[in-house]
C-alpha cells in the first residue's frame, strides 16, 4: 500500500487523490511529522511539500513527479495519450495549472480572513484568474475522452474560486469553454467523489 503525505486543505494532495481514485490505488495518509513546514518533517521528505509518497524503499516528491511514476507503474487504466505528440499535450496541460492557474489562486491566500480582505486584490486577482481562464478556453476541449493527468489539477482549483467567490467579492469571467470542460471531468467518478469530499474542507478552512 502506498503511504502518503499530506494535509487536507492541499491542492495538490486533492489533484493527486484525482488519479489515485480513478486509478483505484489504495493509500494510507499520514499528517507530516511535527507539521506541515516543521523541522522534524524535512527530516523525512527534505523539500518539505506535501503531497509526498512512499512506496517501498522510494520516497517522492511533487504530485506531478508521483503522478508520472504511479502511471508508469501502474498504467492502465491509462492516464496520457498513446501518441507522442498527445501525451507532450497532456503534460503542457498539467503544467499550465501548476505554473500558470495555480499561482493566481495563491496570490489571494493571504487575504482570505476576513480582517485582512483587501478589494483591490480581489479586484487584481479577478482579472488575472480571468485571463487564465481565457488561456485555459484554448487548450481545452468538452468533446468526450478519457481523464488525463493533465486534467486532474483544474477541478480543484476551480472548486477554490468558486468557493471564493462570494467571500472575496471575486469577478470572474468564466469561458463557456472551461465550464464545459469541467462538468465533463465531474462525470468522471473519481473526480466527482473528490470534489465531494474536498469541498466542505475547503469551504471549513475558507470559513476558519
Amino acid at each position: 500500500m502506498l503511504t502518503l503525505y499530506n494535509v487536507p486543505v492541499s491542492i495538490y494532495g486533492a489533484k493527486l487523490h484525482v488519479l489515485l481514485r480513478h486509478k483505484e490505488l489504495a493509500f494510507e495518509e499520514l499528517a507530516p511529522p511535527g507539521g506541515y513546514g516543521s523541522d522534524a518533517y524535512k527530516q523525512v521528505v527534505p523539500s518539505g511539500n506535501v503531497p509526498a509518497m512512499i512506496d517501498g524503499d522510494l520516497l517522492l516528491a511533487d504530485s506531478e513527479a508521483i503522478a508520472e511514476y504511479l502511471e508508469e507503474k501502474h498504467p492502465e487504466p491509462a492516464m496520457l495519450p498513446v501518441g507522442l505528440a498527445e501525451r507532450a499535450l497532456a503534460r503542457q496541460l498539467s503544467r499550465f495549472h501548476d505554473t500558470r492557474l495555480e499561482p493566481e489562486l495563491r496570490v489571494l491566500f493571504p487575504v482570505i480572513k476576513p480582517d485582512k480582505r483587501d478589494a483591490a486584490v480581489a479586484a487584481k486577482q479577478s482579472g488575472a484568474i480571468s485571463a487564465r481562464l481565457a488561456q485555459l478556453a484554448r487548450l481545452v476541449t468538452a468533446t468526450e475522452q478519457p481523464l488525463s493527468i493533465g486534467d486532474c489539477g483544474f477541478p480543484v482549483t476551480c472548486l477554490w474560486f468558486d468557493a471564493l467567490t462570494e467571500p472575496l467579492g471575486l469577478d470572474i469571467a468564466w469561458p463557456p469553454e472551461v465550464r464545459a470542460y469541467l462538468a465533463r471531468l465531474a462525470a468522471f467518478p473519481a473526480v466527482a467523489a473528490e470534489l465531494a469530499a474536498y469541498g466542505p474542507v475547503v469551504r471549513e478552512w475558507i470559513g476558519g
